[in-house]
């Protein structure tokens, strides 16, 4: 399940990326367009610009604008950005693996072999997806 972090920066980017426009994005037109919280926005969008997906402008006329183009922003970094591992387990994490305290034998183990298969079929959408996919 997604948090509501990472439900409001997809809906944020989105929101940025449609505006196909040199100007920077305040926060306030975000928050009120897509009903997001202004304080918890700023932390959200604070977030995507450390992992430099976004970059802001300050000043009277400032905001957030995206960094590339929409059809460059990969949705799994977007995702690993704001939620964190993909992989329902640690065991079967690319990028955070931790063994399992209370599985002696991966190789055996019916939920490590049922998680990978859920991981490498999200991974394959996600990798595949930009968030140009979702400018209507």
């Amino acid at each position: 399940m997604l948090s509501k972090k990472t439900k409001y920066g997809i809906k944020a980017l989105t929101y940025i990326a449609k505006k196909k426009c040199a100007e920077p994005v305040s926060i306030s037109e975000i928050a009120t367009n897509e009903n997001i919280s202004q304080k918890y926005l700023e932390a959200i969008l604070l977030s995507l610009k450390k992992a430099e997906i976004l970059s802001s402008k300050k000043g009277k006329q400032g905001g957030y604008f995206l960094l590339q183009s929409a059809d460059k922003i990969i949705m799994s970094k977007v995702i690993r950005t704001l939620e964190g591992p993909i992989a329902m387990l640690p065991c079967v994490s690319l990028n955070f693996y931790e063994k399992c305290e209370d599985c002696p034998d991966e190789n055996t183990c019916s939920v490590h072999k049922l998680t990978i298969q859920v991981r490498d079929s999200t991974l394959r959408i996600l990798e595949n997806t930009t968030l140009a996919d979702y400018i209507i």
